[in-house]
């Protein structure tokens, strides 16, 4: 099946047109935008539903082998993992049909939608392929992207979020390609399966460029997943940024960096080399820093948006944790949670830009009363930040219920103490922005008025939100293909 090329080439052609056949955002472009999307995601859910009933299959483009060729890897953790990436930026996209006419330039609109395209197929493309070299290209497409979507803006801020983002995600960049040259000097491969077969050989005869290599590699994707401490290109360009892109930055965009990681780390090297020489136990040590240090910045934040993006560093924390104690539970949390707070993180965003956009306040100080003017968004930011807190019934809750069992299995009870500290010190901040919305008493008087913001809107927050709830009482809807795609790396 050549789904998965299609959904490239299709988000390609789509990135082309938009910009080149709509000289104004009018419903012409809107359809065109969701219909690449909306057929995209029917294709990848078709190739999700054929490899349950038939299995994996590797897809070499052109019939080329495995050597010389670009080769996808189509399993269930790459076709979930892809449906979860198009589904999320489908909901985004609608919600920023009407959001973005108050972020940006009018006339640039159409090109921020060819951009968001380009940045979608960056993440799907990283998600398939089973190339090290093709692996750095749609890198590079994502990182392009993703510094357009930031800079879009053209305010002074943007541009410097932009500029940081694009020299560290450079350097990120440079780091993994020289890991690549590395592994291709000694193994004479790009291809990911057959790095595999070859590693332990490499592994004796040359344990330091190996060593070197996974170094550098491992570098460069914590610097692009945003991992503490090389965190700090995060909360200015996820702060700056219009709401959708926000929302795809935050909910997204570092997370296929995580599954990149794991790729490397148990498909390309494998799990008995990276226990020899404890990579696992650095990772765990830089995840839980993670998880106190990004809370503990996140409280002393005034801006909403920089809350939100120092949080996210804090739950980058979680991921990795689950990735750090390389068992099969361990793994399936932290998928688990990469699809929890993906859509958590993406709701507490678009609740955040629903609120800029009806009122224009950002500082949580002047949210007094806020839950009165705008019960509808305020009640969805609830649902998405008592899911970050860990409240039983949502997902979140459930993303540290398996990561509390995983670290008990492996022995490690320690690790749970992190997990309720970490979850204590998100009570702080997000519980006072709850609290002053509907306990505190604001400049008007406190008067419940459904809030008038546009449908598009709101209806894609709803949608987000329902997830979150019933993936909270039915976890197994996700845990399921969670846990039949984690075999593939162990």
């Amino acid at each position: 099946m050549q789904f998965p090329l299609y959904v490239l080439l299709l988000l390609l052609m789509g990135s082309v047109i938009i910009p080149l056949t709509t000289e104004k955002f009018n419903m012409k472009a809107k359809t065109v935008i969701l219909g690449t999307l909306v057929l995209s995601w029917g294709m990848m859910l078709s190739t999700f539903i054929n490899v349950l009933r038939e299995g994996p299959y590797l897809y070499n483009i052109g019939n080329w082998g495995p050597k010389i060729g670009i080769q996808f890897n189509i399993d269930i953790f790459s076709t979930s993992m892809s449906l979860f990436i198009l589904s999320l930026s489908i909901l985004v996209i609608i919600y920023s049909l009407k959001d973005i006419e108050h972020e940006i330039y009018f006339k640039q609109i159409s090109v921020y939608y060819s951009l968001v395209l380009l940045l979608i197929l960056g993440m799907v493309g990283i998600t398939v392929t089973n190339d090290l070299f093709n692996t750095y290209v749609f890198m590079e497409i994502l990182a392009i992207t993703s510094c357009a979507i930031i800079s879009i803006k053209r305010k002074k801020e943007n541009y410097m979020a932009s500029f940081r983002y694009l020299i560290l995600n450079t350097l990120g960049s440079l780091s993994f390609l020289f890991g690549v040259a590395l592994l291709y000097m000694v193994t004479g491969y790009l291809n990911m399966s057959e790095i595999y077969i070859r590693i332990n050989q490499v592994w004796e005869l040359y344990p330091t460029n190996l060593l070197l290599a996974l170094g550098l590699m491992l570098t460069g994707l914590g610097i692009k997943a945003a991992v503490f401490p090389l965190h700090v290109w995060l909360p200015d360009a996820h702060s700056t940024a219009p709401t959708p892109s926000s929302a795809l930055l935050s909910g997204l965009v570092v997370k296929v960096y995580i599954f990149t990681a794991m790729k490397l780390l148990f498909r390309v090297i494998g799990l008995e080399i990276i226990d020899t020489i404890n990579i696992p136990s650095f990772i765990t040590y830089f995840a839980v820093v993670g998880m106190i240090m990004g809370s503990v910045f996140a409280i002393g934040q005034r801006d909403i948006k920089r809350l939100l993006a120092y949080s996210s560093v804090a739950q980058i924390g979680y991921i990795f944790l689950g990735v750090g104690l390389a068992t099969e539970l361990g793994l399936s949390a932290g998928l688990f949670h990469v699809v929890s707070h993906g859509f958590m993180k993406s709701l507490l965003f678009l609740s955040a830009g629903a609120i800029i956009y009806k009122t224009g306040k950002r500082d949580i100080r002047t949210f007094k009363g806020i839950g009165y003017q705008m019960p509808l968004t305020m009640i969805l930011f609830t649902v998405g930040a008592l899911g970050m807190i860990g409240i039983p019934g949502l997902n979140g809750f459930m993303s540290k219920w398996y990561l509390g069992f995983a670290v008990l299995e492996k022995g490690q009870p320690i690790y749970l103490i992190v997990i309720l500290l970490s979850s204590f010190l998100n009570a702080i901040y997000y519980l006072p922005i709850i609290i002053s919305a509907f306990l505190t008493e604001g400049e008007e008087r406190n008067i419940m008025v459904l809030e008038d913001i546009p449908k598009t809107m709101s209806i894609p927050m709803v949608l987000i939100a329902s997830f979150c709830i019933i993936t909270g009482f039915f976890p197994q809807i996700v845990m399921d293909v969670v846990s039949r795609a984690i075999p593939t790396f162990l």
